[in-house]
């Protein structure tokens, strides 16, 4: 429970909604550190009483945001990426819910990552702290969809293919930040990557083929700024799926300034199609896929992604 973590930097009175900050200080390669007091003196200003934890490693926020969830803690704000707030919703996810279904604590954020696709939808995407801030004390709540595979749910995307070895090199790229890590992961990307063979299964579309990426979304873009699934709605009960056929290396270079703006959706070599339910196998090599940009591998070469409708409470910033 919350007791047992160490002190806080802020404790709420008894009428206050209790508000945990969850700051990551290694996200957007250490802005969280660097951002620190910018990010306390911003939520002073924005009239929210919280209390502090940083984390120290992998798993952490997750641990924190269960714990908070069991102690019926109603706001959990991330400062961080997507990673982060990835960790803190499967610890949500893993508390008690509400009579409506939905996590009991809402999630928010003060987008501070390298990609921060998730802040896209709670109406914070590039506000410096002290307006995300402002925008997170005065948000409404909502309830989003979530997906789930392989045992761990996902808020925002999974991808397979091009985009999961994207994630892979992005994440080794460290003198950048924002999109230009995964434009330069891009193109290094093309140099080792070979298209996989997939078998796709839903309940109205089947498909094998090599395939250049498998992006099945809840939200409207990926990789900080890649709009694959640009129509699609968090709350509508059904994952967005964009599906790439494979093309040759110059054709793809020409189509990356598409799928940026997401007007890739017409070409012949994309498909795109909703479901609740999706079955994916590699035919040719081991699935890897990314989680809201983390990357997995798992060790069955099938795997059965499903849907949660409005299972997570939000916020959503006004």
């Amino acid at each position: 429970m919350l007791g047992s973590l160490p002190p806080m930097a802020h404790r709420p009175g008894p009428s206050a909604p209790h508000t945990l900050l969850i700051l990551n200080p290694h996200s957007g390669r250490g802005a969280g550190r660097r951002l620190r007091t910018r990010i306390e003196r911003a939520m002073h200003a924005a009239g929210v009483r919280f209390e502090l934890v940083e984390t120290t490693g992998p798993g952490h926020a997750l641990g924190l945001a269960r714990d908070a969830a069991h102690a019926h803690v109603e706001r959990i704000i991330c400062a961080g990426g997507d990673g982060t707030l990835h960790e803190a919703a499967n610890g949500l996810l893993q508390g008690p819910r509400a009579d409506d279904g939905a996590t009991r604590t809402a999630l928010g954020t003060i987008p501070i990552g390298t990609g921060n696709d998730f802040a896209k939808m709670l109406g914070v995407f590039k506000l410096p702290p002290e307006t995300a801030a402002m925008r997170m004390a005065h948000a409404e709540t909502r309830r989003f969809d979530v997906g789930r595979v392989i045992g761990e749910h996902y808020v925002n995307s999974l991808g397979i293919g091009f985009d999961a070895e994207v994630v892979r090199q992005s994440n080794k790229i460290t003198r950048l930040s924002g999109l230009a890590v995964y434009l330069v992961a891009v193109y290094k990307t093309f140099i080792l990557f070979r298209a996989p063979v997939l078998e796709v299964l839903s309940e109205a579309y089947n498909e094998t083929s090599p395939m250049m990426m498998l992006e099945c979304s809840i939200g409207v873009s990926a990789g900080g700024g890649f709009y694959l699934t640009p129509q699609a709605d968090p709350s509508d009960g059904l994952l967005d799926v964009c599906l790439i056929r494979k093309v040759g290396l110059l054709k793809f270079l020409r189509y990356v300034p598409r799928v940026l703006n997401g007007t890739h959706v017409t070409l012949d070599e994309v498909s795109m199609f909703r479901t609740a339910r999706l079955t994916i196998r590699s035919t040719s090599q081991p699935l890897l896929l990314h989680l809201d940009g983390e990357l997995r591998e798992p060790e069955s070469s099938e795997i059965e992604v499903t849907l949660e409708p409005r299972r997570l409470r939000v916020l959503v910033g006004r």
